[in-house]
């Protein structure tokens, strides 16, 4: 099947089945796994122009929307969190894809350029995961969940404070906080990274929850999947608006691919959220950093082979 956008030729079944392993396992940590696919399109399936970054926008609107639900379901969902997450990362992503369009055209800068960020995420992931153990509330959390047999709202999530200064909420008979305004700065600058990357920010932010802020993994994944899938539509549209000022280029979503990419992330998201309460969040937690970093390491490898 050719793809005219990307100019490439893939078999049908190659994009959904690539998409639903990768978000099966990132999904729990509340990642689309759109930061997994993009080496994938470039690096095997040879799609390096910049519209590669487009789709995977697209990729994550088609896909996310069945891990939100999973995580609404079982009152996971900090919302919170999620408000100031989109209104951070909406204005950097679309700083980041003009940055993207206008400064890193050439796929062997921009694959560097991942690599870098990527190994800072995962080499952060890896000290913080050596350093603490599970914390108590994901002990008692995934206890619940194997007397009540995996029933949805075991262990929602209650806010008990959203202002200015902090967001505070309960969880599996433990409070957490953090700084509203440090969670917006953070966003802006990782929504840049992530509009340049066409990863929504939102699947970097992740990370940041639990390394930075402490906060329970089964608590911030809805959230960073909820404000990935609202900066994804807003990269979509900015990305077919610059299409339209630079004539012979490939900047807007390839439509057929992106789909195709986010059918199988539907259907792995889902999976991989209901699952999510059953696994160890020292084992979510080493997951992504395996993942992240060996993408890192071959990005950064390619780059000065």
């Amino acid at each position: 099947m050719y793809f005219a956008t990307a100019g490439i030729e893939v078999s049908p079944w190659l994009p959904p089945l690539a998409a639903f392993v990768v978000s099966f396992f990132t999904s729990m940590g509340g990642v689309s796994g759109a930061f997994l696919l993009l080496p994938f399109q470039m690096s095997f399936l040879g799609y390096t122009a910049p519209s590669v970054s487009a789709t995977n926008h697209l990729f994550n609107i088609v896909a996310i929307p069945s891990g939100v639900y999973r995580y609404l379901k079982e009152r996971r969902m900090v919302w919170p969190l999620t408000w100031v997450v989109i209104v951070g990362t909406l204005p950097g992503v679309i700083l980041g894809a003009v940055i993207r369009v206008n400064y890193l055209p050439d796929p062997r800068n921009f694959k560097v350029f991942a690599g870098l960020v990527l190994g800072y995420i995962g080499f952060r992931m890896v000290r913080d995961l050596l350093r603490q153990k599970e914390k108590k509330s994901e002990r008692s959390f995934r206890q619940s969940v194997r007397e009540s047999r995996g029933a949805a709202g075991t262990g929602e999530v209650t806010v008990r404070e959203f202002s200015l200064r902090c967001i505070r909420y309960d969880f599996s008979g433990e409070t957490y906080s953090c700084s509203t305004m440090t969670i917006f700065m953070m966003s802006l600058l990782v929504g840049v990274v992530g509009g340049v990357y066409g990863i929504g920010g939102g699947s970097i932010i992740a990370p940041f929850f639990v390394s930075i802020c402490g906060l329970p993994v089964y608590t911030v994944a809805g959230a960073a999947l909820m404000g990935t899938l609202v900066t994804s539509v807003a990269g979509v549209g900015f990305y077919q608006v610059l299409a339209t000022f630079h004539v012979g280029q490939s900047i807007a979503p390839d439509w057929g691919l992106g789909i195709l990419f986010g059918l199988g992330g539907m259907l792995g998201m889902y999976c991989g959220a209901r699952l999510q309460k059953r696994v160890p969040a020292r084992l979510i937690k080493a997951m992504l950093c395996v993942i992240i970093l060996s993408t890192a390491l071959k990005y950064v490898v390619d780059f000065f082979s």
